[in-house]
């Protein structure tokens, strides 16, 4: 948009309301290009450095996590440009570019597949930790790999069904989730997509890792009450439970970050589904969305910081620090 619309339509029997503005719009779509770029960046290397040490096949849920998001980044970069080019939309390449690209469908496939994988993760740990005996005939490659897939099918065919039944291109102008049969049917998609892809996110979360931390604490005392001056717990033993500590720490950081982020949207996407005549203030809006945006970049930040295989190989790719490493080597060689 170049100039200041106030827009009110009326689809199938629900109002929409809208505000947009210049000013504020085309500097969102700037900064979320921005995040786009850098969560680009960043996820790529997360994924290369999962790959380098290996973690891709023990972690795959978690690489699953990072392959979401960088979908997600490269999207942003995508669909932002394009309606930043304010492309004009006529005949069936123009519907099309609208159901696929426009509508911020491909987008919020990647999003709520990070959504339920983040789950799956979270169930994962849980099995692992609080059911051990149950891991072994649970935690199977075969079961990881279709959890994986379930969160990239599950999400395309919601997506799909809601792009195509809600949206349209109208004067050229593409409409994303604004045409609903009734007012309604609008309000249960709201209630459901607010209890399934949030409200479920948050039980899981609270539910497993409560239930993970107190596991760990009780192993903590039972160990250190048998321990005596003279024994100590084999090396191996020792590596295993502190790689497991680690990615539990990472993944609750992650899910709580993502709690957070979330959150505004969320709660505001349900709004304006419950009041559909309510007019959108563009800038809270434009504010709620950068948030969840922002998750998405800076996820991979959090594994670099605290996913030690990951972080060791990151840390392999600086200049400075390659050239010490091969100092090091030298000298523990002469010695």
């Amino acid at each position: 948009m170049t100039e200041d619309i106030n827009d009110v339509q009326t689809m199938g029997g629900t109002t929409l309301t809208t505000s947009l503005s210049h000013g504020s719009g085309f500097y969102f779509q700037y900064a979320v290009m921005i995040i786009g770029i850098v969560g680009t960046t960043a996820n790529a290397l997360i994924l290369y450095a999962m790959v380098a040490s290996k973690q891709h096949k023990k972690q795959l849920l978690i690489f699953n996590q990072n392959a979401l998001d960088l979908c997600s980044c490269v999207l942003l970069v995508v669909i932002f440009t394009m309606k930043i080019c304010n492309i004009h939309l006529t005949g069936t390449l123009g519907y099309w570019l609208c159901m696929i690209l426009l509508s911020e469908n491909l987008l919020w496939i990647s999003i709520n597949g990070s959504t339920i994988n983040l789950m799956s993760i979270t169930i994962e740990r849980y099995i692992k930790v609080v059911h051990p005996k149950w891991s072994k005939k649970l935690l199977r490659k075969w079961v990881r790999c279709s959890a994986a897939a379930f969160a990239w099918i599950i999400a395309t065919v919601y997506s799909m069904a809601l792009t195509f039944s809600t949206s349209a291109v109208i004067d050229g102008v593409c409409y994303g989730y604004v045409i609903w049969k009734s007012k309604m049917a609008a309000v249960i998609h709201g209630i459901w997509n607010y209890g399934s892809f949030f409200l479920l996110a948050i039980f899981v979360f609270i539910f497993c890792y409560g239930k993970i931390l107190l596991v760990i604490r009780r192993q903590a005392h039972v160990m250190a009450s048998h321990s005596c001056p003279g024994q100590s717990t084999s090396q191996s033993q020792t590596q295993s439970s502190q790689i497991q500590s680690n990615i539990i720490k990472t993944m609750i950081l992650v899910s709580t970050f993502y709690v957070i982020t979330w959150t505004p949207s969320s709660t505001f996407f349900l709004i304006t589904h419950i009041y559909s005549d309510l007019t959108l203030v563009d800038t809270v809006h434009y504010v709620f969305m950068f948030l969840g945006f922002f998750y998405i970049s800076a996820n991979p930040f959090i594994y670099a910081m605290k996913f030690n295989p990951v972080r060791r190989v990151l840390v392999g790719l600086i200049p400075w620090k390659k050239s010490q490493q091969a100092s090091v080597s030298n000298i523990q060689t002469k010695h």
